[in-house]
């Protein structure tokens, strides 16, 4: 400890005692979570590029790639800069910077250098070992290990700890913020907050975090070092109630933490994760679920993360309850009733059902209990992932038109449903063969040019096997691809079986023009395609093509695999926005949807096709095997507020919930709000500038969605 921080604690001592005059949580939430919204109107990522130009040009004589990414990585953590104001009681916000010429000449710098393509983030790291050790521990632990004979191995261990060293130094440059702001302060209260939050700071640059304010202070840090110095997107908190629970159970039981000062910090976290990300992504904690040996893990965390959404009300992050037949009744209600409230950050999860899938992927028992949905609803194994998500998004219906186009051209057109379906499951597939194709050339791309020394020593087991993240290093490297509309699919080929093949109305032809011309003089007949059997409805024919589609898409992707080691690639259903972005981009389809419109945002019907109420909805929906879309599915359902003004309401939303969760059911969510509401908002932006609604597996603010967007939302039936 240097003397400037001697003198800024003598004096945050001195001021403790003085008289002090604290606000509530209550109140300081709400103050911090207004300047979060505010700052928001003119946010920007903290630009690294000056940093890093700076050093890749400096060690350009280096001949490792690799050496020069941990240089790099040591030299971007050590000169980021952060601000706190007299409120946060974490550091982690990123100062404001400037756009100079200096930021836009190391912008062009970078740009000559080969590409390293393909998915980033979306995981959980390791902190078991930094908890345990500490980062000058650490460091001790792979100086220790024996010399790989192997030089990649040995230049990705010497990268490992220039990263390790560069963490060190962030974590001091917070600490310095602290310090600064302490010289400054003259409220004792302040102070001591202060001289508390300097002392973590000091302590976890080097060694392992001893309360629970250490660990939450270190998952903040640790979380925003690796996506700033290594480029990576959305590294999430995940199970806080899993890794903080060893120190919340001990400060409380010494008396120096209690329930509603660890709420408070944990709000703050949220706060700092809006503060420090682009608005339109999505952040995840996850909650509760069972250990390897089948015990349910919910405890009084568990709690604390899903009760920090009530007063932050931000978009991020979404909190996800992992439910089984022995979860906490009243953890449920909890997040039932906050739903009810109109708060669609929480999330459903089937731990059954994703447990089944991972298994089915090969994955042990120890990890198939510890995963996290690592932004939206895709599942990734906690702490050992490098799983690349939406590697790509299909657009089922965009195929479906191009089969219909050839076969109208085709001499010889498909005589039955059978061949037509099969033709089109060949399409498919070749469009499946040629991504994983092009994801293979990507992970090629990133050996060679990528390269992320930090977010490695964080993922298991890459300091085991001396390997990058990059180079295979992580113990999961498959890619998690999804089909985008298959609820639409499945409409278009019942319409497809019922007018061609069936009533014979159309062909190939006919139909081909009508799409084209987006049934232009044609209303009647559209309305004849809209009038046909819906998925969603507990129909059986729609239900069995969405069904057999799945199984379809399942079965053609277990016959790829991916460099570096084999691994599979695995098919999902979740949207994020494309269904959205798809839908814009393609022509009406057979199901009777216009040119332009989104398709459905998961794997729950398409927007007002549910016309039997939400029971009905969930037989369809759950008239399939879950399991095997580990890439994620999702099944939105939305009512107005007014239906949930009483605890019998919420009750029954309860039992909704769990029903669709024991059928099999992967993951359900739901906006409580009115159409009416949205309406407004529309028209009065300003007005309704955090008014915050789930999309397809993500919660964004429904101001900024695009116009398409909105309205997609609004047209989501609204069950009353």
């Amino acid at each position: 400890m240097g003397d400037a921080d001697s003198f800024v604690i003598s004096k945050g001592l001195d001021m403790i005692g003085h008289e002090l005059t604290p606000s509530s949580h209550a109140e300081r939430i709400a103050v911090l979570r207004a300047r979060c919204l505010a700052r928001k109107r003119h946010w920007q990522f903290p630009d690294g590029n000056a940093a890093l130009a700076r050093s890749l040009q400096s060690s350009a004589g280096e001949t490792s790639w690799q050496l020069r990414r941990g240089l790099a990585c040591r030299d971007c953590l050590s000169v980021q800069r952060f601000e706190v104001d007299e409120l946060e009681l974490l550091v982690g916000r990123y100062a404001a910077h400037g756009d100079d010429a200096a930021t836009r000449e190391a912008a062009a710098y970078l740009k000559q250098l080969p590409s390293a393509p393909g998915q980033t983030g979306h995981c959980e790291l390791d902190r078991e070992h930094i908890f345990a050790r500490g980062i000058d521990g650490m460091l001790a632990d792979i100086g220790a290990m024996s010399m790989p004979a192997d030089a990649d191995a040995r230049e990705f261990r010497s990268s490992a700890c220039l990263a390790l060293s560069g963490l060190s130094l962030l974590i001091e440059r917070a600490g310095d913020c602290v310090a600064a702001a302490l010289a400054r302060e003259q409220n004792a209260t302040r102070c001591s907050e202060l001289l508390t939050m300097l002392q973590s700071c000091r302590r976890i640059a080097h060694e392992a975090p001893a309360t629970f304010r250490d660990a939450i202070q270190l998952i903040c840090l640790l979380d925003k070092a690796v996506e700033y110095a290594d480029r990576v997107a959305l590294v999430v908190p995940g199970r806080l109630d899993r890794t903080l629970w060893p120190y919340y159970e001990r400060d409380v039981a010494a008396g120096i933490l209690t329930a509603d000062d660890a709420l408070a910090l944990i709000e703050c976290l949220y706060i700092l994760i809006n503060d420090t990300r682009a608005d339109g992504l999505a952040m995840s904690v996850m909650v509760a679920g069972r250990d390897e040996d089948g015990q349910p893990v919910d405890n009084e965390l568990s709690y604390l993360c899903v009760e920090a959404l009530r007063r932050t009300r931000l978009i991020y992050p979404t909190v996800g309850l992992c439910w089984h037949d022995e979860c906490d009744e009243e953890l449920v209600d909890l997040a039932v009733e906050l739903t009810s409230r109109g708060i669609p950050n929480l999330g459903f999860f089937g731990d059954e059902t994703i447990g089944s899938g991972l298994r089915e992927l090969g994955v042990p028992d120890s990890d198939t209990t510890n995963y996290i949905n690592s932004t939206c609803v895709e599942i990734t194994p906690v702490a050992a992932s490098n799983v690349w998500v939406a590697s790509p998004y299909f657009n089922c219906c965009g195929v479906l038109l191009e089969e219909i186009a050839a076969q109208a051209a085709s001499a010889a057109p498909a005589a039955d449903f059978a061949s037509f379906l099969d033709a089109y499951q060949q399409r498919l597939a070749a469009r499946i063969e040629a991504a994983v194709a092009q994801q293979n050339d990507w992970r090629e791309k990133r050996r060679r040019y990528g390269r992320k020394p930090l977010q490695s020593v964080f993922t298991r087991d890459c300091l085991a096997r001396g390997r990058d993240i990059d180079d295979g290093g992580a113990r999961y490297n498959w890619c998690e691809c999804s089909f985008v509309g298959l609820a639409n699919l499945a409409d278009s080929l019942q319409a497809l079986r019922e007018l061609l093949f069936g009533s014979r109305e159309l062909d190939f032809p006919a139909l081909q023009a009508l799409l084209q011309s987006n049934f232009a003089g044609q209303e009647a007949l559209r309305q004849r395609c809209l009038s046909l059997p819906k998925y969603g409805n507990a129909e059986a024919a729609p239900d069995e093509l969405f069904a057999d589609m799945v199984k379809f898409v399942g079965g053609e992707c277990r016959k790829h695999r991916l460099v570096p080691d084999d691994s599979p690639f695995v098919p999902g259903a979740f949207c994020w926005i494309m269904h959205e972005r798809l839908g814009r981009e393609t022509a009406a389809t057979p199901d009777g949807r216009l040119r332009g419109t989104p398709f459905a945002d998961g794997c729950g019907p398409a927007q007002g096709r549910e016309k039997r109420g939400p029971t009905a909805a969930i037989l369809s929906t759950t008239a399939w095997d879950h399991s095997t879309l580990i890439g994620g599915a999702a099944f939105n359902m939305k009512f107005p507020a007014a239906l949930f003004a009483n605890a019998d309401s919420r009750g029954k939303l309860r039992e909704l919930i769990k029903g669709f969760l024991i059928c099999g059911g992967f993951e359900t969510q739901v906006n409580v709000v009115n159409a009416d509401t949205l309406k407004q908002a529309q028209s009065h932006p300003d007005a309704y500038r955090d008014l915050v609604v789930r999309i397809g597996g993500y919660t964004d603010y429904f101001t900024r969605l695009s116009p398409e967007m909105q309205d997609e939302v609004i047209r989501r039936t609204e069950y009353a």
